[in-house]
C-alpha cells in the first residue's frame, strides 16, 4: 500500500509512548487506520483533531502490521472547539463514522456528506441550521451500511419533529449498528441529544 489522499480524520487513540493510531474517512478507499509517529509532539498534535481534513500518504509496513501515515493539515476544527454544541456535533459525527463502517470499504457519498456536515456544524449561525443535515447524514449512513431505508428528514420538518428523527435514528444506532461497541460512543450522542433539546425549550 502506497496511497495518498484527502481525508476526514474520525479518531485518533495514542499508541505507545509517543504515537496514535487514526482512522481517516477517505473518498476513494472508505474508512482507513493508520499508524502515526511522534503523534504527541507539538507538530503532530494540532494535526490530530477529529473533523480536520487533512492530506494523509499512507503506506504499508510488514505483514501484519498497520500502515503508517504522515498527515498534512488542509483544514483545522479546532477554532470551533471551544463552543459545547459543535464541540459534540463534531465529536458524535466522526465517532460515529469511526465506529460503525467497516475498513477498506468506499463510501463515496458518505465521505462527501460528512465533510458537508462538518462544514455545516462549524459555519451555521444556529444548531438549527444543521441538526437536519446531522439527521440526513445518520439516515444516510444507516442506508448506506444495509439497515434499510431510513428516510431524509423533510426540509420543513418541525424543530420537536426533527428531535423525535434524531431520537429514533439514535435508537436505531445503537441497536443495530453499535451494539457490540463501547457505550462510550453512544453516550457522546446523548450528550449531543442533550444539548439539542435545550434549544426547543429557549
Amino acid at each position: 500500500m502506497n496511497l495518498r489522499m484527502p481525508a476526514i480524520l474520525c479518531s485518533a487513540r495514542s499508541h505507545g509512548e509517543h504515537g496514535a493510531v487514526v482512522r481517516l474517512l477517505t473518498a476513494s478507499h472508505g474508512l482507513v487506520a493508520a499508524y502515526v509517529p511522534g503523534a504527541k509532539g507539538r507538530q503532530l498534535r494540532p494535526l490530530l483533531i477529529p473533523g480536520n481534513v487533512l492530506d494523509a500518504e499512507v503506506r504499508g509496513r510488514a505483514t501484519g502490521q498497520l500502515p503508517s501515515a504522515r498527515l498534512e493539515l488542509v483544514e483545522s476544527r479546532g477554532p470551533w472547539l471551544g463552543e459545547p454544541l459543535v464541540n459534540a456535533g463534531i465529536g458524535w459525527a466522526t465517532a460515529l463514522t469511526a465506529s460503525a463502517l467497516p475498513e477498506g470499504y468506499p463510501y463515496p457519498a458518505l465521505h462527501a456528506a460528512l465533510g458537508a456536515l462538518l462544514d455545516a456544524i462549524c459555519h451555521a449561525p444556529s444548531a438549527r441550521g444543521w441538526a437536519r443535515a446531522l439527521a440526513a447524514y445518520e439516515a444516510l449512513l444507516l442506508r448506506e451500511v444495509g439497515y434499510g431505508l431510513a428516510g431524509m428528514p423533510p426540509a420543513e420538518e418541525a424543530w420537536p419533529e426533527l428531535l423525535g428523527r434524531l431520537d429514533r435514528q439514535g435508537r436505531a444506532i445503537g441497536n443495530r449498528l453499535l451494539a457490540d461497541r463501547p457505550g462510550d460512543v453512544m453516550a457522546l450522542r446523548a450528550i449531543l441529544l442533550d444539548r439539542l433539546k435545550r434549544i426547543e425549550g429557549s
